[in-house]
């Protein structure tokens, strides 16, 4: 237990992916995502959805600069095309994506996908997912009204697949949640608003 304790000080954030939502952030969205990498967190999810994908292309091209420089790998999220076009090995998709391209993402090296059910991690699974997020796990503004799953949700989940599973939803760093998703079976947590709002 003294070692796990320790190597948590030593990086807090080395259990953590960053999810981005530019609409948080309080300095330009570039500057942010420097000051998220200056953390090394695991990796940074770039969840800029609601642009059209030419948008995104750009701005994909941008932030794995930034990332490559900190070392800090980058998830390309939802656009297979920009992620194939741009030669980038890491996407996240969406289990409705997921199944849309099932047999036509050969050439990624890691492909993740987001569940909310154990129906759905096991069908993320069998369509050769090889990571999860599962959410949301404890209340977050993000869905605001929607009662959270919960850690015996989340706990469910992680028994069911054979895969890492993430989770998502209402996870501050620093409060102890980091610890406890973990004990019930998740490799890590992503973290959006407190990332975008990290100053």
């Amino acid at each position: 237990m003294i070692m796990c304790t320790s190597k948590l000080q030593k990086n807090p954030y080395e259990n953590v992916i960053a999810v981005t939502n530019r609409s948080l952030c309080q300095r330009p969205f570039a500057k942010q995502i420097e000051r998220v990498c200056s953390l090394h967190p695991k990796a940074v999810i770039l969840r800029e959805k609601d642009l059209p994908e030419e948008e995104y292309s750009r701005l994909a091209e941008q932030i794995l600069e930034i990332c490559k420089r900190y070392q800090v790998p980058c998830i390309l999220h939802t656009y297979v095309n920009v992620a194939e076009k741009l030669h980038h090995p890491y996407i996240h998709l969406p289990i409705f994506l997921l199944e849309k391209y099932e047999g036509k993402l050969g050439g990624f090296r890691q492909i993740g996908s987001s569940v909310h059910s154990v129906e759905d991690a096991l069908k993320a699974e069998s369509l050769g997912a090889d990571y999860l997020t599962a959410g949301h796990i404890y209340t977050t503004d993000c869905k605001k009204g929607l009662p959270p799953r919960g850690l015996e949700f989340l706990e469910n989940v992680c028994k069911a697949v054979k895969i890492p599973v993430y989770a998502i939803g209402g996870i501050h760093p620093g409060t102890g949640q980091l610890n406890e998703i973990m004990e019930h079976g998740s490799a890590g947590g992503c973290i959006m608003s407190d990332m975008m709002k990290l100053w």
